[in-house]
């Protein structure tokens, strides 16, 4: 095993991934499996470097001293000083002497101007970054008016360089050398994106393997809890509710139904409809490609459903079944966990999780070990994010519906119920309308495909967040025009927060440049992105989860005071959103640095303004 050579704390010079270019870095930590130093650099980036990346600074300035020792300037000196049969007279000869000096004072500026270019472009580039901080135009033109002058400056010193060189007595090696060096100086003009090199998962979420083995087990058993709690007459906390006989949770019918509904899905998202569009860069530069039709898909559910209805389907099904339906769904999904991680132990490297990849099986079999799980052009995991639990949880709420009417003999449904339903509808149908949006996530950016995802996809989304319509049907809650009236307001208060907060996002996102985003502000990081200061993200650094938490308690609202169950969602919600926040705020503060501290100190608040 190689030992290390850089010790933890060590100030050394670190070369920037994709370019010639050593900065003054310290050393963090070292991984012994993949041999790679993390090392900080002064801006509060941090990344992880081979060993041939990083050299001492000693080693600089030795390279330094010999390259100033054999200079031309210096090897003229040492030539011979006798007098040639051609050599002409004293003054001539000083007059030569002058030339030649002036020669070396011309070589002596290109080769500083040259080695000055570089740190122009970065002088330029941290110029700019601080103008846009202040709410400056920013001054990034590829045709930028200060580097056309400085080339029009160089033009006649690279001639004079071109001549010197074409008749100098170095030899043909070292000229081949300087050749190689100002081609490599050329390339630090452009900017090059940054590879990252893939590590072994070093902090662990989540409680780390003890508390995902927990999830594992706590997860299901919170969903069956809540729905025999809603069967129950008096569904209070301390009225615990029998537990069913196991061969009650299992029909073979059912779970066909599922995945039938699972791979009907699936056919509607291989449908040649829809636009394509590429997801965010990778951590090796790719894109991958996406197709956009999930409104088309739910359209073509409704149709289905409508037609089922036209020939007398009792869609109550899904509420007579309906734990059996939720256990059919978790034993698919842990099927599906599983597969996914089998198949990503031959996964490469470059496509693994950022999080995902800590050499634990049980925690990464909960966070998911492959970032993008593909059977050909299929993604797993974007397909689940959307389509079988969001649209299944429209579905459902309408089996809700008509059973209600059904159990109480009413003619149309209650207020409590439409208003549930029509909330969480246009829920769902505004993120299948912004389904793009979703590229942008975290779920798809960053987490991986494993149990945590499968079981909140095709689980958690349809049959937790459907609990106040399932509530609904066995309590029935009555409620004024105006109590309706209120609560509607305040779900699309919540509505115009959650969606303008993404759509600025997003926007910014896909195009910072665009002519519509002129008035925004954002402040400048080392990775080329921007952190906004205006708008709905300078008033709250997660103002889309504060729209969130207001929609759920919106629908929490018509199902009265009777009973805390139907606030579950809202409490789980806020919970889950703060727990997020924290997880965002770690790794927006690695991977920003300083610019991330900047914007939390101009965005003091994280989700509550005032409060939190």
């Amino acid at each position: 095993m190689p030992s290390r050579k850089f010790a933890d704390g060590e100030v050394v010079m670190g070369r920037w991934p994709g370019s010639v270019l050593y900065y003054e870095v310290q050393v963090t930590s070292y991984d012994d499996v993949a041999h790679l130093y993390t090392v900080k650099y002064k801006d509060g980036t941090e990344l992880a470097l081979k060993e041939s990346d990083i050299r001492s600074q000693s080693s600089f300035k030795h390279r330094k001293s010999q390259s100033s020792s054999s200079s031309p300037s210096r090897r003229s000196s040492s030539r011979s000083r006798s007098r040639s049969p051609g050599r002409p007279a004293r003054g001539r000869r000083r007059s030569a002497s002058q030339s030649r000096e002036h020669k070396d004072d011309k070589k002596k500026t290109i080769q500083e101007t040259s080695l000055a270019l570089p740190v122009l472009v970065l002088f330029k580039l941290s110029e700019n970054n601080t103008r846009r901080y202040n709410g400056e135009p920013e001054s990034t033109e590829k045709n930028d008016t200060s580097c056309i002058i400085l080339e029009q400056k160089l033009k006649p010193d690279l001639e004079v360089k071109r001549v010197l060189e074409q008749y100098s007595l170095r030899s043909r090696k070292d000229d081949k050398k300087k050749e190689e060096i100002y081609s490599e100086k050329k390339t630090l003009v452009a900017v090059k994106p940054i590879e990252k090199v893939p590590t072994k998962t070093k902090e662990l979420e989540f409680g780390g393997r003890i508390g995902t083995f927990t999830l594992i087990f706590l997860l299901p058993a919170t969903v069956f809890y809540l729905l025999l709690m809603c069967k129950q007459d008096d569904p209070s906390l301390l009225n615990f509710p029998p537990l069913p006989a196991l061969e009650s949770l299992w029909e073979g019918r059912v779970f066909g139904v599922f995945l039938l509904w699972f791979f009907l899905q699936a056919v509607f998202y291989l449908l040649p409809i829809g636009k394509v569009v590429e997801g965010l860069p990778l951590s090796n530069g790719r894109k991958l490609q996406y197709r956009i039709n999930g409104i088309y898909a739910f359209i073509l559910t409704a149709a289905a459903i409508g037609v089922l209805l036209y020939f007398q389907f009792e869609l109550q099904y899904l509420y007579d079944h309906f734990m059996q339906f939720a256990v059919s769904a978790a034993a698919f999904s842990l099927a599906l966990s599983i597969y996914v991680y089998v198949r990503s132990l031959k996964a490469p490297e470059e496509e693994l999780a950022p999080g995902g990849n800590s050499g634990y099986f049980i925690y990464d079999f909960f966070t998911g070990p492959e970032l993008n799980p593909r059977i050909g052009s299929f993604d797993l995991k974007y397909f689940c994010e959307l389509r079988p639990g969001l649209i299944g949880w429209v579905v459902i709420n309408l089996a809700m519906l008509l059973a209600e009417m059904k159990i109480h003999n009413l003619s149309v449904p209650s207020l409590s119920m439409i208003l549930v339903n029509s909330f969480q509808l246009l829920y769902v149908v505004d993120a299948l309308w912004n389904e793009e949006a979703i590229l942008t996530t975290m779920d798809i950016t960053h987490d991986g495909f494993g149990f945590m995802l499968a079981f909140g996809d095709l689980v958690w989304v349809p049959f937790v967040y459907s609990l106040q319509a399932f509530y609904l049907v066995g309590h029935p809650t009555t409620i004024t025009w105006p109590i309706a009236a209120a609560i509607t307001v305040l779900n699309c208060v919540g509505y115009y927060i959650f969606r303008s907060a993404n759509s600025q996002k997003n926007n910014f996102r896909r195009n910072p440049a665009d002519p519509k985003l002129a008035n925004l502000k954002f402040i400048p990081t080392a990775t080329g992105k921007g952190l906004l200061v205006t708008g709905w993200w300078g008033f709250v650094r997660h103002p889309n989860y504060l729209g969130d938490i207001i929609m759920a308690l919106a629908w929490s609202l018509p199902c009265g005071f009777n009973h805390i169950l139907p606030y579950f969602y809202v409490i789980y919600f806020i919970c889950l959103l703060i727990h997020r926040e924290a997880r965002d705020e770690h790794h927006c503060k690695q991977k920003y640095g300083l610019a991330w501290e900047r914007y939390c100190q101009r965005v003091p608040y994280r989700i509550f303004p005032y409060i939190y």
